[in-house]
């Protein structure tokens, strides 16, 4: 099968994902072997190609934004027939015994599989999926306006949850990329007033088309205090200015896998019961309730699809703020 395949992490800039053969893999008990149509770009693909999150398998496909047709299953799979269409999503499978799973938090696992890093992920023509951890898709959506969804989609709507917005709130994302331009749609169906904070003329210009009711630069102050923030870049130095936008007893979430160091900040910033929580990937759960939200509104995501071997490409204008919405690769192209 043809594949991106990364041997050694480095700047996306020397396109370190090297497009060849690869074997296709085998389904082993329970699993699934997806025949890959869409995989969808996300900057922890990035953090992956570029060593920000150290190797946990070499070499490694990335990629866990995955659209396909279940090709072959492995013995005891019988969830989907072949010919099903379904997404793979980062959380590849869990331990299932851990303290953390047994409480019903299995996106906290000691020892989970994570898709397109300790396992291979979608940028490829044939990935494998744990059938338990593999999503039916709804059918209202293209392959490549669904693959957003199963990890941009996912965290952004773990991450409203942990904000605690109710109808009415107001809500600011910093940063708007793949996972805020579906977060915002989300809201807005909720009833929620979400502002905008984010680098770039077009990236503010998307978040009014979709919704927002003021659009600024990252470290812009909204011009009224907000319930909660999301942070969705990966840049620590956000954090004070999302803080100082906060009223008494707002929230901050962080949404990012990996982020660049939070400076200090006075207390005073944090003081009057302020919370900062992280985003720790998700479960199953929010999966589900999620792409059955999606379907209801119905979420219309923004992308441009790349042909799979310019995977390399497709990062770099992500890392470039080049990516209007999500980028997505055409793993049949």
């Amino acid at each position: 099968m043809k594949a991106c395949l990364l041997r050694c992490p480095a700047a996306i800039e020397t396109n370190p994902l090297k497009f060849g053969e690869a074997p296709v893999p085998a389904p082993g008990p329970g699993e699934v072997l997806v025949r890959v149509k869409m995989c969808g770009v996300c900057r922890t693909d990035l953090h992956v190609v570029e060593g920000e999150l150290p190797p946990r398998k070499s070499p490694v496909i990335p990629g866990h934004q995955i659209v396909g047709i279940v090709e072959k299953l492995g013995e005891g799979a019988e969830r989907f027939r072949p010919g099903a269409r379904v997404g793979i999503a980062w959380l590849h499978s869990t331990d299932g015994t851990c303290e953390y799973c047994r409480a019903g938090n299995e996106n906290l696992c000691d020892h989970p599989a994570l898709t397109g890093w300790t396992v291979d992920g979608g940028y490829a023509e044939y990935a494998l999926g744990q059938e338990d951890y593999v999503y039916p898709l709804p059918e209202n959506f293209a392959d490549e306006h669904a693959a957003p969804l199963l990890c941009a989609g996912i965290i952004g709507f773990r991450c409203l949850r942990l904000s605690g917005v109710k109808r009415g709130a107001r809500l600011a994302f910093y940063g708007f990329g793949a996972a805020a331009h579906v977060a915002i749609q989300v809201a807005r169906h909720w009833g929620v007033e979400v502002y905008a904070c984010t680098r770039g003329k077009k990236h503010q210009q998307l978040a009014l088309e979709l919704g927002a009711v003021w659009a600024g630069e990252a470290t812009e102050r909204p011009p009224k205090p907000l319930d909660a923030a999301i942070v969705f870049a990966p840049a620590g130095e956000l954090v004070p200015p999302a803080l100082k936008a906060l009223k008494k007893g707002g929230a901050l979430v962080l949404g990012g896998i990996h982020m660049s160091p939070i400076p200090s900040f006075d207390y005073d910033l944090l003081y009057q019961e302020r919370i900062i929580r992280s985003v720790a990937n998700n479960t199953r759960q929010d999966g589900e309730d999620f792409l059955r939200v999606a379907a209801e509104i119905p979420i219309r995501s923004r992308v441009t699809v790349y042909p799979l071997r310019d995977a390399n490409r497709a990062l770099h204008d992500l890392k470039s703020d080049r990516v209007n919405g999500a980028a997505v690769l055409d793993c049949c192209a």
